[in-house]
């Protein structure tokens, strides 16, 4: 099936399975990691903004 792509293959369609190519290849590591995340991990993280354990002291000025 692929074989009709590999053979036809002009200059420009190149960049074109190229970036077909890395698109997929991220979107399959970027759902592996996801499926890795530890239930622990997701849960923190989702709690964070929300936390009131970081009390932000407005008498120290960043910029």
């Amino acid at each position: 099936m692929f074989k009709q792509f590999t053979e036809n293959i002009n200059g420009h369609q190149v960049y074109l399975l190229s970036s077909l190519g890395i698109f997929l290849v991220f979107f399959i590591v970027v759902t592996i990691v996801l499926f890795r995340l530890g239930k622990s991990h997701v849960d923190h993280m989702s709690r964070l903004p929300l936390s009131d354990n970081d009390v932000i002291d407005p008498s120290k000025n960043l910029l």
